[in-house]
């Protein structure tokens, strides 16, 4: 509790033929939210790869505690998300997302406004042994990292209450054009993990962390100025 660690996600799942509507009655629930003087901001992500027909929503990191308050400011535009958006939805999928400074290498903080959001999904293998074997590793290479002042740049978070079939960490990084994204990381992850600790424990640690992972997948993210919610006094 009193930490800003926490992220709210909602993605949505759209028809083709809906996007226009939908977006329409995304503009007109963030216009109610300015009416009421809704003071939480909410960053609208198109889904760029992936499922193209998909948008997500994420707050601000914030407390626990600020997420009452924002469901309790929320509440005077319920009727107009029901009435102008929900129609428009084929699903809703919402989760929290508590990052993890100790498994994170973000020397500069975490932009919400970059142009690209590269997001990838880890599911681990049931059981606590798994947990433990992805949090070592991933701690180990953000330390790493960190110690050799890498390049590349990423936030690790553990996914909670997600529903059935949801990842148990996400990995995210960003990019300031799709030039920035296909840019490989010099030297790569492993090469740098390996130039720190060796090449014998670089190989233990990725094949501790291969052990632990039943799927992988992932996607990228552009940011949609038209669709974010932002208060007129930030």
């Amino acid at each position: 509790m009193g930490k800003a660690n926490v992220i709210r996600d909602y993605t949505d799942t759209v028809a083709p033929a809906d996007q226009q509507a939908y977006e329409a009655g995304v503009k007109s629930y963030n216009q109610c939210l300015s009416q009421h003087g809704f003071k939480f901001t909410w960053t609208a992500l198109l889904h760029e790869t992936g499922d193209t027909y998909q948008y997500s929503y994420v707050s601000e990191p914030s407390t626990w505690e600020s997420f009452d308050a924002m469901h309790t400011a929320g509440k005077a535009c319920d009727q107009t998300w029901r009435t102008a958006v929900n129609p428009h939805l084929k699903s809703e999928m919402s989760a929290f997302l508590v990052r993890t400074p100790e498994l994170t290498y973000m020397p500069d903080g975490m932009p919400m406004k970059s142009a690209f959001t590269e997001v990838t999904y880890f599911k681990l293998k049931p059981g606590h042994d798994a947990s433990e074997a992805f949090t070592d590793v991933a701690r180990k290479i953000a330390a790493a990292a960190e110690k050799s002042k890498w390049s590349e740049h990423f936030m690790i978070a553990k996914v909670k209450d997600g529903g059935q079939g949801s990842p148990d960490f996400i990995v995210v990084s960003f990019s300031k054009s799709w030039a920035d994204f296909g840019e490989d990381a010099n030297p790569s992850l492993w090469k740098m993990v390996e130039n720190v600790y060796g090449k014998g424990d670089a190989a233990a640690m990725r094949k501790s962390l291969n052990d632990a992972i039943q799927e992988v997948s992932s996607h990228v993210d552009s940011y949609s100025a038209d669709l974010t919610y932002q208060p007129a006094s930030k």
